[in-house]
């Protein structure tokens, strides 16, 4: 496709990059866009290089006052606004895909995550976070029930978020679609040899088994490590458990649970890594991924690791839980505060860990087969048969100073 004949597009996301969830599904969507020669407006906060310096791509990037998400995203949402309606005078068939509630446009709505269906615990956290937490949590889920009533077009990551954006309206109105995220290329289960030197590389002891959480540890509970960690604090006090477990994640809670992994004696069975950038190379040392979670769209994280030929435990009210073949449904937990049913989940698996290996390698397989490019092409196919140009022709308004700036505005890192 011809660049001086394509519309362009406009994406707004807090990030286009690979080490998020939703930034980098956002990432993969501009870069195939870009690669078939189609002009695209990014506004975001944090750009990948790669798309910075692509020739095609025009980038809006937006500064966080105080480095703070809350205070950036009524400038991301004003922004976006802003160079909307500029490419619109002088590009009548930009087509433009918001991510939830981040910004109000009559386009397309790419949901990653619905904020009504889950609500932040309370009683964690010092008092003005907790306040803050209630604030922000009331202002998402304003904005993004507006911003679905306002889209023309919905796309969700599973039919779980689909239902849950439905109930939200009240009603479907037929355009709702699913895509589901695709799965880097070229990743396979490791070799005994690769992951006999990722364990050597963790410091793992030989003939112990590893499980993993790879989360994010907040004060809000959503992840549900604290499931984890009352499970784990009962397993191990049994002579006959033989897993560790190494945690991946940074938050504002994480040197609170290092305190209370100390306190309760489980230092040499519980590691709290913090930040992590080395997610592949603990996989590979990983026998099997744990996340429990009270809500979660999809769950990339478990994704990532099926695919990389791990056992995955994940929650029944999980997105992805949604894509697991009937004998693997086992492997789900049904309820995560149920700690005892959690446990009995958890022992299942230990009770035979290769015959789940086994099972997982095939489902792995099958989630592999769909890579980046083909989510995208198939969410773009999907738009452009939803969202047809506008054929007639239409007088182009002169755009006005500040906007013509920021939409020409281009920035690199």
């Amino acid at each position: 496709m011809s660049s001086k004949l394509a519309s362009p597009w406009l994406i707004v996301s807090g990030g286009f990059h690979e080490r998020g969830g939703m930034d980098k599904a956002n990432f993969f969507l501009a870069q195939h866009l870009l690669d078939r020669g189609t002009p695209v407006h990014l506004v975001g906060h944090f750009i990948d290089a790669r798309l910075v310096n692509h020739p095609l791509a025009t980038i809006h990037r937006i500064v966080r006052p105080l480095h703070s998400y809350a205070l950036g995203a009524p400038l991301l949402a004003h922004s976006a606004q802003i160079v909307y309606r500029a490419l619109r005078r002088t590009h009548p068939n930009v087509r433009a895909v918001a991510n939830g509630g981040n910004c109000q446009l009559a386009d397309v709505n790419w949901v990653h995550c619905v904020h009504r269906a889950w609500r932040p615990r309370n009683g964690e956290g010092p008092g003005w976070f907790q306040l803050k937490r209630r604030f922000t949590h009331a202002r998402a889920c304003r904005s993004e029930i507006r911003a679905f009533r306002r889209a023309h077009l919905i796309i969700t990551n599973s039919n779980t978020t689909k239902h849950e954006v439905e109930r939200c309206l009240g009603h479907t109105n037929g355009l709702i679609h699913t895509v589901y995220l695709g799965s880097d290329v070229g990743v396979t289960a490791p070799t005994p040899e690769e992951k006999l030197r990722a364990r050597i590389d963790w410091g793992i002891s030989p003939g112990r088994k590893v499980a993993v959480f790879v989360g994010a540890l907040g004060f809000d509970g959503n992840k549900g490590f604290d499931t984890l960690f009352k499970i784990w604090r009962s397993l191990c006090s049994g002579p006959d458990w033989d897993v560790d477990l190494l945690v991946a994640g940074a938050g504002r809670a994480l040197a609170d649970w290092r305190a209370k992994v100390h306190t309760a004696g489980l230092g040499d069975r519980i590691r709290c890594l913090g930040f992590c950038d080395k997610i592949p190379s603990l996989l590979t040392a990983a026998d099997v991924l744990i996340s429990p979670v009270r809500y979660e769209a999809y769950g990339l994280n478990v994704q990532e690791a099926i695919c990389r030929g791990v056992p995955a435990l994940t929650s029944a009210r999980a997105g992805i839980a949604e894509r697991y073949p009937g004998e693997l449904k086992s492997m789900l937990f049904e309820n995560p505060e149920n700690v005892p049913g959690c446990m009995e989940r958890i022992r299942l698996w230990r009770s035979q860990p290769e015959y789940w290996a086994e099972k997982f390698l095939r489902f792995g397989s099958s989630l592999r087969q769909r890579d980046w490019n083909i989510m995208a092409a198939e969410l773009v196919a999907i738009i452009e048969q939803h969202c047809p140009l506008i054929v007639q022709s239409a007088v182009v308004a002169r755009p006005r100073a500040r906007d013509t700036a920021i939409a020409t505005m281009k920035t690199s890192y």
